[in-house]
């Protein structure tokens, strides 16, 4: 077992994106902090490829872990009540392979970061790594301002049982894009007993069915249920922890191909590309001016060691591609209205 390293989930659909943050990574954090790609799904050609150009980029390959984690997870979702109630409005992968990212606590690392693959690494995790000698959980994430309607956790639900209150559950609350942690965190038993609280008395309850679920509401139960220290750099005494980390959200300041948090030039943990998705990076990537904040960031890391093959001029897309896309997702919206 290496002492610590760094996880994310990647497939041949986000390879623009995994070799963007792979290459920010190298750069902005270490290039001898060793690398696990967790296998979104079976689609890996060029993953594999990628991984066998870099010396410390290894493969998650236990597929008993990963089917042990998916199972518990489908679980879990087909006891909530939206499950019955709104089956058909919901998007298709609202039950993805996205909670992957748990197989973390049963894998390579001691401890280790997980950043999403729409991510690129800015600075260095020293500060993670100091926080995990006292913490079980490191977050950097502003999730613990969103309204009640929005956010992970039904708080209400869960104060009328009497265990905790909101003043105990806001500052818990985290998004799952970026974390540290230990592996050996969930052991076999307590997962089969937060199962039977979620399931059989019901706590399931406590995860909002409000927005679309993805796994940072399953990981805020999981997190919160575990009572174990929690720490969230957005909720640092210290003002220079404090910063954003959104690409369509924040604003940021590039020095030297490096962002920082405008207020104060912060140095912070990643950007964090989310609300865009992976054909928007890999029409780019292929010369499509594609509006994407950040993107000249975004192209420096992705062609980083292969500069020759940046686009020179970004394009717009021709009417024949926007009709043929405008179809594309005409035809889906059918499809799911159908299902």
């Amino acid at each position: 077992m290496e002492s610590f390293g760094i996880y994310t989930l990647a497939n041949d659909v986000v390879y623009d994106q995994l070799v963007a943050l792979l290459n920010s990574i190298e750069v902005n954090v270490s290039a001898d902090i060793p690398v696990c790609i967790i296998p979104y799904d079976e689609r890996l050609d060029r993953v594999k490829q990628e991984i066998n150009s870099r010396k410390n980029v290894i493969l998650f390959e236990n597929d008993d872990v990963i089917q042990r984690w998916e199972e518990f997870a489908h679980q879990i979702w087909a006891a909530h009540p939206r499950e019955r109630d709104t089956k058909a409005s919901r998007p298709s992968w609202y039950k993805s392979h996205l909670q992957r990212k748990f197989v973390a606590f049963e894998g390579v690392f001691d401890q280790f970061v997980f950043y999403d693959g729409d991510s690129l690494a800015m600075k260095p995790t020293t500060d993670v790594i100091e926080k995990l000698n006292k913490y079980d959980f490191v977050f950097d994430d502003w999730e613990h301002l969103k309204n009640r309607t929005v956010a992970a956790l039904d708080i209400s639900v869960i104060e009328k049982t009497g265990l905790y209150m909101e003043a105990d559950i806001r500052p818990k609350l985290h998004c799952s894009s970026f974390f540290g942690s230990k592996r050996g965190l969930f052991t076999a038993q307590e997962i089969a007993v937060m199962k039977q609280q979620l399931i059989d008395k019901r706590e399931i309850e406590w995860i909002n069915g409000h927005g679309w679920w993805d796994d940072a509401f399953l990981f805020n139960y999981m997190t919160l249920r575990c009572d174990r220290p929690l720490f969230n750099f957005t909720l640092s005494p210290n003002g220079q922890d404090r910063t954003g980390n959104c690409a369509n959200a924040d604003p940021f300041v590039n020095i030297d191909n490096v962002l920082y948090n405008q207020d104060g030039l912060k140095p912070i943990h990643r950007i964090h590309y989310m609300s865009y998705s992976s054909s928007d990076f890999a029409r780019l990537s292929q010369g499509e001016d594609v509006n994407i904040l950040y993107r000249d960031e975004f192209l420096y890391y992705r062609f980083l060691k292969q500069p020759e093959q940046r686009p020179q001029q970004l394009k717009p897309p021709n009417i024949a591609s926007k009709t043929n896309r405008f179809i594309k997702k005409t035809i889906k919206k059918i499809q799911r209205t159908i299902a």
